[in-house]
């Protein structure tokens, strides 16, 4: 018998699915970090520019999907809690989505040039928008995901609905 493994989220549970997508923005912030490093000591080789392409494709594709899950869904829900505290948690990591898309506009042209092959050295902005990202997905799981149990299972279930509708599934 094969051990149990973690179940795989799905939209039935979407704060699960955010958090797994939380789990990506990691990974791929990582990948950032490591792909300025090799790129100063390889170049923009084969390697480079599937990592290159790795991370363009999940900031440009599955992360505005994720921000639109918290801004248009799963914020507004827990706003109407009416929760002080959590209002202005809420209101502040919207807003951080902004100072996020800010700092890919500045990151995304490297990497781009990284996936045609342009070994110049990586911006700042690439390992600001990594390290900020990372520090994001954490205020977001310890300040207002937990808030997320308080609301009804027919709230819930609704978000979880328009994700998988976003998305097309």
């Amino acid at each position: 018998m094969l051990p149990d493994s973690p179940a795989i989220p799905t939209f039935d549970s979407p704060v699960e699915m955010l958090t797994a997508c939380h789990d990506k923005i990691r990974r791929f912030a990582s990948l950032c970090d490591r792909l300025a490093r090799h790129t100063a000591l390889h170049g923009a080789d084969e390697q480079a520019r599937a990592a290159a392409a790795g991370i363009l494709r999940y900031f440009t594709l599955a992360a505005p999907l994720h921000h639109a899950d918290e801004e248009q869904d799963l914020f507004p829900a827990l706003l109407a809690l009416g929760d002080d505290g959590l209002t202005a948690a809420t209101r502040a990591l919207a807003e951080d989505h902004g100072r996020l898309d800010a700092l890919w506009a500045r990151a995304r042209p490297w990497l781009e040039a990284v996936q045609q092959g342009d070994a110049s050295p990586a911006p700042d902005a690439l390992a600001q928008f990594a390290s900020h990202y990372v520090e994001h997905a954490a205020r977001e799981e310890r300040e207002v995901f937990p808030f997320a149990a308080r609301l009804p299972e027919s709230t819930l279930r609704a978000i979880g609905q328009r994700m998988a509708r976003r998305r097309g599934a």
